[in-house]
């Protein structure tokens, strides 16, 4: 796995054209900012498809959730599809309640996004 800067950074890897992020255990403020530079990073080197694994986190905070509609935003400009794997019932109940998931895929596991992503593939 390959980070972005120095201190705390975030962990990311490049599957064909598609780069998967993975978040903290605490999505706020700082580690979202981290998030969605990764994620910017990974679309202006080419990636066409971002995966966000959450496996790890546990709180995604009312800023996280802004931040990541920035994260949405990017891609949707980009013309990048976005995934989020791993999510826990809880996150995923709340990225529904706030129509989040109407703009990302949101998969059982990070093996069901790369399938998701080969099947779309011609």
């Amino acid at each position: 796995m390959s980070d972005t800067t120095g201190e705390s950074s975030v962990q990311a890897r490049s599957v064909g054209d598609a780069a998967i992020i993975y978040a903290s255990d605490y999505l706020n403020k700082l580690s979202g900012e981290r998030i969605e530079r990764e994620c910017k990073r990974q679309l202006e080197s080419g990636h066409r498809t971002l995966i966000i694994n959450f496996r790890d986190t546990e709180i995604v905070n009312s800023i996280g959730v802004s931040i990541l509609v920035g994260v949405i935003d990017a891609a949707e400009k980009s013309t990048a599809r976005l995934i989020f794997s791993d999510v826990n019932n809880h996150t995923a109940e709340l990225f529904q309640m706030l129509g989040l998931t109407r703009h990302v895929s949101l998969v059982s596991s990070e093996d069901e996004a790369l399938s998701l992503i080969s099947e779309a593939q011609p």
